[in-house]
């Protein structure tokens, strides 16, 4: 319990008993700094233990009033220790309107003075008004917020019995970061490349497949990278091309129920989890697309890349669409219905090429690429 020393003033015999606190008790009239203090600020009023030591009859007529004092309500009493004077003889009323200032177990001379305060148990949360402090890692809990879980570290400890964690959010979340990362260190010294997209479902030796098979072989003589769906059909046929070429072939797998597994022609390969993590590798890697006949998925990645060059979200990218007759019904529609109603400018469709020629598929698809045999300074940002 802290004591604070209360010293008799001058105005004690007009104001019928008034005290002040202070450090210094000597000063006024004999009284000793051990003679007349406080036990603290209780809610009942202020209870004082005052032993007089007096030299003369005026310090004992000084101790009788500090014993009428006592008998004062608590918020006089509480005023007067803290050296305020009282509205009603002139003097300035102090208050103090910190949450914690009503709390009986912290007293004025905690308050007032920083040295008495233990800070030690400030930082634990020990004087906070909402109770103890509670930290876990980063965060900070007070009072009811406290959580009754355990720790981190306990957590990580203990077993569990359910595994429906690896199936929330917060860990997909991470699984997806891990997919990027994964990805961009695999790819970072890829050098030049190209995309070529087109259907699992062709089969081999189909006028589809071996035309495929040639991109990726001329691709890799042009020291170009071949980047595929790491899948069969014309996925297949380009990495087939490309690897016999003795160039880069690129698998870029995806976990489907019905298509697993990366093809025997891919020399660098790797599955994904998510089309959107895949879909950013073959776009941050290319620096051309080429389109073969195919689906929805490759529909998916046809639109995906033309959508990135409309919105300028990407550099210019060339887009080549092989096979004419396959592609004719989407290009009347996209000109025909698309373009017609305005949903797409004069200047859309021009962002693709069709053609029925392997080599000029892909001279149009390396075009941008920097050393090319023909091609500029060109080059895209990743």
């Amino acid at each position: 319990m802290n004591r604070f020393v209360r010293r008799y003033t001058a105005d004690d015999e007009h104001n019928g008993g008034v005290w002040a606190g202070t450090a210094d008790a000597n000063a006024l009239g004999g009284i000793q700094s051990g003679g007349i203090q406080s036990e603290g600020i209780q809610s009942e009023g202020i209870q004082g233990d005052a032993d007089s030591n007096t030299q003369d009859g005026k310090a004992e007529e000084q101790a009788q009033s500090a014993q009428l004092s006592q008998e004062q309500s608590a918020d006089e009493g509480t005023q007067a220790g803290r050296g305020g004077d009282n509205q009603q003889d002139g003097h300035k009323e102090a208050t103090d309107d910190r949450p914690w200032a009503q709390d009986a177990n912290i007293t004025p001379a905690t308050l007032e003075d920083p040295s008495v305060l233990d800070h030690d148990k400030a930082r634990q949360g020990a004087d906070s008004p909402l109770g103890t402090t509670y930290q876990r890692g980063p965060v900070m809990f007070r009072g009811q917020m406290i959580p009754t879980d355990g720790t981190t570290s306990g957590h990580l400890l203990s077993g569990e019995d359910s595994t429906d964690w690896l199936h929330m959010d917060p860990w997909r979340v991470l699984r997806i970061q891990a997919e990027f990362v994964d990805g961009f260190g695999a790819l970072a010294e890829l050098g030049p490349a190209i995309s070529i997209f087109g259907s699992a479902r062709v089969k081999r030796n189909t006028p589809d497949y071996i035309a495929a098979e040639k991109m990726g072989g001329m691709a890799a003589r042009k020291n170009v990278a071949v980047i595929t769906g790491g899948g069969p059909g014309i996925m297949e046929a380009a990495n087939r091309g490309a690897a016999l070429a003795d160039g880069v072939s690129v698998g870029l797998g995806i976990e489907l129920p019905h298509e697993q597994g990366i093809n025997p022609y891919v020399n660098l390969g790797m599955s994904f989890r998510y089309f959107f993590v895949r879909k950013t590798m073959f776009v941050k890697y290319s620096s051309g697309i080429i389109v073969c006949p195919g689906g929805f998925g490759t529909m998916d990645e046809l639109f995906e890349c033309l959508t990135l060059v409309q919105t300028h979200k990407t550099a210019k990218m060339p887009v080549v669409l092989y096979d004419s007759e396959y592609w004719s019904g989407l290009l009347d529609w996209i000109t025909g219905t698309l373009q017609s109603r305005g949903m797409i400018s004069a200047l859309d469709p021009q962002l693709f090429k069709v053609t029925d020629d392997p080599t000029e598929a892909v001279e149009y698809a390396c075009r941008m690429i920097p050393g090319i045999a023909g091609n500029g300074d060109a080059s895209r940002t990743r």
